[in-house]
């Protein structure tokens, strides 16, 4: 368990009611347990960015500060924040501002033809891939307007921003997991558990482009494209990304501490 990890590293830890943080109202009640004063770092489960906004604004009413303000959690968390800076290292993407048809025929157009991958601006459902994640071809405009209403019926209320449509590439390994403190690739992990990360990971192309971005915290995934080159496949906040069970919760600790998180 991080939290006592994090404990036993010397670190103060409090409990942040993540259910109260995510209903109207009762933000100030979700932080009631945190000390006041000082700065501090949330490991938790994903928040929306208007409810990170809502977050910060009640721990800054107790006198703290949390290291990643909420602009920088938004540039990490939805890809529209981050897609610019690393367009080169990363599958050509395109997005709507709705879930409207006419706004996504608009960028499928846009994006031209040939498969693509579909998500949101924080998340796909890559474990419903050919139903609500892949796109065979964009010029099928009846089938991928098929993939996309089930993608937007799937993830319902947790959906955000709009559609992504993103060219699709062929990867032949499994993904990595890099954590990132202040531009600095502290830790690589597996993405999910039952993957081994590739050991031939090669972060020397992404290192300068990731450290520009300026955010103090964050995950980068990445793939083996299969002309050799390693692909960006997200970035995500790290106050708010998976550790995969295979990375014991105080290697991540000692890892970030060790990144002068």
């Amino acid at each position: 368990m991080e939290a006592v990890a994090a404990g036993d590293a010397g670190l103060d830890v409090a409990v942040v009611d993540h259910d109260a943080l995510t209903r109207p109202g009762r933000v100030d009640e979700a932080v009631a347990l945190v000390p006041a004063g000082g700065e501090a770092v949330y490991r938790g489960w994903m928040l929306r960015s208007e409810q990170y906004v809502a977050f910060a604004e009640a721990l800054a009413r107790r006198g703290v500060t949390l290291r990643t303000s909420p602009e920088q959690y938004r540039r990490a968390h939805e890809l529209p924040g981050w897609y610019a800076a690393l367009a080169a290292h990363t599958p050509t993407s395109v997005w709507t501002r709705s879930d409207l048809r006419a706004d996504f025929d608009r960028v499928r157009v846009e994006l031209g033809t040939g498969p693509a991958v579909l998500r949101d601006y924080t998340k796909s459902m890559k474990h419903y891939w050919h139903e609500a994640a892949f796109i065979p071809d964009l010029a099928d405009g009846e089938t991928a307007w098929k993939v996309a209403s089930r993608l937007r019926h799937l993830r319902e209320d947790d959906f955000v921003g709009g559609f992504v449509l993103r060219r699709y590439e062929r990867f032949t390994s499994v993904e990595a997991r890099t954590w990132w403190v202040n531009g600095v690739c502290a830790l690589v992990s597996a993405h999910t558990p039952n993957d081994v990360p590739p050991h031939n990971l090669d972060l020397n192309a992404v290192t300068p482009v990731i450290a520009a971005l300026g955010l103090p915290f964050i995950t980068v995934d990445l793939a083996l494209r299969a002309d050799g080159v390693w692909r960006i496949i997200e970035i995500g906040d790290g106050q708010v990304s998976d550790r995969p069970t295979t990375t014991e919760p105080s290697t991540l600790i000692t890892a970030l501490l060790a990144g002068t998180f």
